[in-house]
């Protein structure tokens, strides 16, 4: 990656990434298939992607700040096992061939697009769910979701493209906390998530780092602005967006 224009195009796809960060949460469907539009392969891209985003969840945290406060025992609880979970990605992504990880990801965007497709409907039938006041809140995660959580752990290890998305079905499904919240939450555990794989990745992988320097000062701002800005974002061009790159993407990998 040597010319300006796929220089400025990294850059673009880190705020973009940083804005999906903290709203619709499936960030790498934008920036994944940019870095691959620019020439890196596969899993280089995976490995930067990750390195690079790390700093969009940390802008989202200080913009969710005051919904982080909320359930700290519980966010706590949820950055912990996420961690957890991405040291397993990242260990899984590694050790198994690259040509594993060309085949398989193809299918997990196919999914990921699905769930984005899905989630209005996710998000109307919990709104729905939430009507009901004749039970107790449930504030604590069951051994079921807990489960469920190292698993979109691992998933944001491995690759991610919408660890966001399933992080806060997870999260909307098992818990009665304000959707505020569960998106803090979703994009603080997933930095941890990120962080943790990152470390791993900076040892043992094949890292671009110029492409990790653009993606970390322009995804940064874009994760800040995009916590400010969740509750009121209408995700409906955003989400569209989103589909287009995902099909797109699949497309390119299995043709």
């Amino acid at each position: 990656m040597d010319g300006l224009l796929e220089h400025v195009w990294v850059v673009l796809a880190g705020f973009g990434a940083g804005l999906l960060t903290s709203t619709v949460g499936v960030a790498s469907l934008l920036s994944f298939p940019v870095l691959l539009a620019v020439g890196l392969p596969p899993v280089v891209a995976n490995v930067s992607n990750t390195l690079g985003l790390i700093p969009a969840g940390a802008g989202g945290a200080v913009g969710f700040r005051d919904e982080l406060r909320v359930e700290p025992r519980l966010t706590r609880q949820v950055i912990g096992l996420s961690a957890v979970g991405g040291l397993g990605g990242a260990v899984l992504l590694l050790a198994l061939p690259s040509s594993v990880f060309e085949a398989v990801v193809p299918w997990l965007i196919l999914g990921t697009c699905v769930l984005v497709a899905a989630q209005p409907r996710i998000s109307a039938a919990l709104r729905a769910r939430h009507g009901h006041a004749d039970r107790p809140p449930r504030l604590r995660l069951t051994p079921v979701a807990t489960l469920f959580v190292v698993l979109t752990g691992v998933y944001g290890g491995y690759f991610g493209a919408g660890a966001g998305v399933m992080m806060i079905a997870v999260l909307a499904l098992s818990l009665d906390i304000d959707f505020g919240v569960v998106a803090g939450i979703r994009t603080t555990s997933l930095m941890a998530s990120n962080i943790v794989a990152g470390v791993v990745f900076t040892f043992v992988a094949d890292v671009d780092w110029t492409v990790v320097a653009l993606m970390a000062v322009s995804s940064v701002a874009g994760g800040y602005l995009g916590a400010r800005v969740a509750r009121r974002l209408p995700a409906t061009v955003l989400r569209t967006g989103v589909l287009v790159a995902g099909i797109v993407t699949v497309v390119t990998m299995l043709v």
